[in-house]
C-alpha cells in the first residue's frame, strides 16, 4: 500500500465528518476534448450529506496545524457516468449520520454497512458558471 493510502486507512474508523452541500462540481472532458466543469445537484433538492475523513497535520517550525478533509467517493450513479465522470460523492442516509460520526475502528462492519446502504440520488447536471 502506498503512503497516501496508509494515511487514509489510519483515518477510516477514527476521524469522520459530514459535509452538507446542495451541489458538487466535477471536471469532465467535453465533446470536443475540452475540459468542462459540471455542477451536479440532487433532483429532490435535498441537501447531500457527504461522508468525509479529516486529518490534522502539524505545522513545521511553529507554523499552525493544517486541517484538511476529503469527501468519500464511490462508483458513480448511472447519470453521472453518462455525464462523463467516474466517481460520485458518498451521500449518506440521515439515519446513518450518528453511526458514521461515532465510528468505532474496532467495529468496521458497522461502517461497511453504511456504505452498503447509501442514498441513491438522481443527480441532474448543468455546466457550471
Amino acid at each position: 500500500m502506498s503512503g497516501h493510502w496508509l494515511r487514509l486507512a489510519n483515518l477510516f474508523g477514527h476521524q469522520h465528518g459530514i459535509m452538507v452541500a446542495d451541489v458538487f462540481h466535477e471536471n469532465v472532458t467535453g465533446p470536443n476534448g475540452e475540459n468542462q466543469v459540471l455542477a451536479f445537484t440532487p433532483k429532490t433538492a435535498e441537501p447531500m450529506l457527504i461522508a468525509c475523513l479529516w486529518n490534522q497535520s502539524p505545522g513545521k517550525k511553529g507554523a499552525p496545524h493544517l486541517y484538511s478533509f476529503a469527501a468519500v467517493t464511490d462508483e458513480p450513479e448511472p447519470e453521472v457516468t453518462e455525464a462523463g465522470h467516474h466517481r460520485t460523492i458518498f451521500n449518506i442516509k440521515p439515519e446513518r449520520i450518528d453511526a458514521w460520526l461515532q465510528s468505532d475502528a474496532g467495529n468496521l462492519s458497522t461502517l461497511y454497512a453504511i456504505f452498503d446502504d447509501k442514498r441513491h440520488t438522481y443527480y441532474e447536471h448543468r455546466q457550471a458558471t
